[in-house]
């Protein structure tokens, strides 16, 4: 006797779980949207998002499935749009970051993270005992807010009874929590990995000798952020390494370049073009026919 055909047909494959660690950058974060949308174009699904600052916003606002709207708001951002939203002041950090969230909690919904349409998760840092906070309930918005509070530039955020201040400090590219997440395959975006060819400030070397040449405050800031970033995410992915990285180039965009999201979507588009002959063995993909 003929045995009956199975109710529900097999998969012809068991396709991974596959996370993606957005690392943090400021307005270079941008590219974040272009790696998304490559991987959307190529038929790369993702199940779960982890990010650390800016990577943290992008993530959120992908697993609340608006990345449409959010792209583009960024890319028609114009310096003076910028400028609006900063409120500046002194104490604590040289902006609020209040008027930035105000106006993300009436442009874009918040909800709690166990809401959203992805599995997301956010990193921050504890300011007085330095450890890594992993933010994976409660306010989406308040968890970015943590996550993006980068000292010197906003102010800490005080968030479950402790104050958190920028993710990056602990851990950039945050293939860790992706992993804790229970991904099979972590893709790692890497928006530090091409810093140090950017060099030294300009003036910075002669400083000493022509005062004219010091540095800004910002781009010192800026150059101790890179610094930091690239080491210790150089260390963490060292020890915990991705299935593939992708690393988006965007060392010629400023700190607070934000209005330059064209160039970094488009530039994490073309970095997802480059890293896919080493992610199609990883995601189990065949390659293309020849």
């Amino acid at each position: 006797m003929a045995s009956a055909p199975a109710e529900f047909p097999l998969p012809d494959r068991i396709r991974p779980c596959v996370g993606l660690a957005l690392g943090g950058g400021s307005a270079r974060g941008w590219a974040h949207i272009g790696v998304i949308r490559e991987l959307e174009a190529l038929g790369i699904e993702v199940h779960l998002v982890a990010g650390t600052s800016i990577g943290a916003l992008v993530g959120a606002i992908h697993a609340g499935g608006q990345l449409g709207e959010f792209e583009a708001w960024v890319t028609g951002l114009t310096r003076k749009t910028v400028f609006s939203l900063m409120d500046f002041q002194f104490g604590g950090g040289v902006l609020k970051g209040s008027r930035l969230m105000d106006f993300f909690r009436t442009r874009f919904h918040d909800r709690d993270i166990q809401d959203l349409g992805l599995p997301f998760a956010a990193t921050a840092t504890a300011l007085h005992t330095g450890a890594e906070v992993w933010l994976r309930s409660g306010s989406t918005l308040d968890a970015v807010r943590a996550s993006i509070a980068l000292p010197g530039l906003f102010t800490p955020v005080l968030y479950g009874g402790r104050l958190l201040v920028d993710g990056g400090l602990v851990n950039p590219v945050p293939v860790s929590l992706a992993r804790a997440m229970e991904a099979d395959v972590v893709i790692a975006v890497d928006l530090a990995s091409e810093l140090p060819a950017r060099g030294a400030p300009q003036g910075a070397t002669d400083a000493a000798t022509d005062a004219a040449g010091w540095p800004s405050m910002m781009a010192v800031i800026a150059s101790s952020i890179d610094i930091m970033q690239i080491r210790i995410s150089r260390s963490r992915m060292a020890g915990d390494p991705p299935d593939a990285i992708i690393r988006p180039r965007v060392a010629h965009i400023g700190i607070l370049d934000f209005h330059r999201a064209p160039e970094a979507i488009e530039a994490g588009r073309q970095a997802v073009r480059e890293a896919l002959p080493a992610l199609r063995p990883r995601l189990g993909l065949d390659a293309p026919d020849a």
